[in-house]
């Protein structure tokens, strides 16, 4: 009986997995890390209280954008896809993505995953909110824990502490200007994919 259900979720499994992974969402996919890879070099300096390596960018822009258009398995494994591809102009050994991933999955799965269940202009907006203050508490354990570790060494947890303040509030405005910018574009993006049929 056992072995008789199993053979039945494997191809149940299967057709979810080719319904999710259609060559055309691939495609999209595969347009949106591109994209979110090329943006995310546009870089605008923020020397937010004397931090001179603060720098804002909008890459994650296409990035939530997908997690809401695909959802939010896809907008995760496009994070992936992108800080992997950063990785090979790397000057962090690996710090600086591994921080960046976690914090852009903080930030997008909340909203993402409830859109699932509930559309809605107000979920978004209540949903991206939260995940604004999220993804801003990430963003200090990432930095205290993996990228400040990494540039200072011992000195860490002293720059930590001169810095994050500056830290809180440069990630609080890039996640909010990320998720304004979600919500200007996707309902123009979400009418063109339907018309596309994706």
């Amino acid at each position: 009986m056992e072995e008789q259900e199993t053979t039945q979720k494997k191809p149940a499994f299967k057709a979810v997995m080719q319904k999710r992974f259609t060559a055309k969402r691939l495609a999209l996919m595969a347009v949106f890390v591109a994209l979110s890879y090329v943006v995310s070099f546009l870089e605008i300096p923020m020397p937010l209280f004397g931090a001179s390596f603060l720098k804002l960018d909008f890459g994650n822009v296409f990035i939530v954008l997908i997690s809401f258009l695909l959802g939010p398995v896809e907008g995760v494994i496009v994070c992936l896809l992108k800080e992997s591809l950063r990785l090979l102009s790397s000057s962090s050994g690996g710090a600086g993505e591994i921080a960046n991933f976690l914090v852009t999955s903080s930030f997008l799965l909340l909203p993402s995953i409830v859109y699932c269940f509930r559309k809605g202009f107000a979920t978004v907006l209540i949903t991206l909110s939260a995940a604004c203050l999220i993804a801003t508490g990430a963003a200090l354990l990432a930095n205290r824990w993996i990228v400040f570790p990494f540039y200072f060494d011992a000195g860490a947890g002293a720059m930590f502490e001169k810095f994050w303040e500056a830290l809180l509030v440069f990630n609080l405005i890039k996640t909010v200007a990320i998720g304004g910018l979600t919500v200007l574009l996707y309902k123009r993006l979400s009418n063109f994919l339907k018309k596309m049929k994706i």
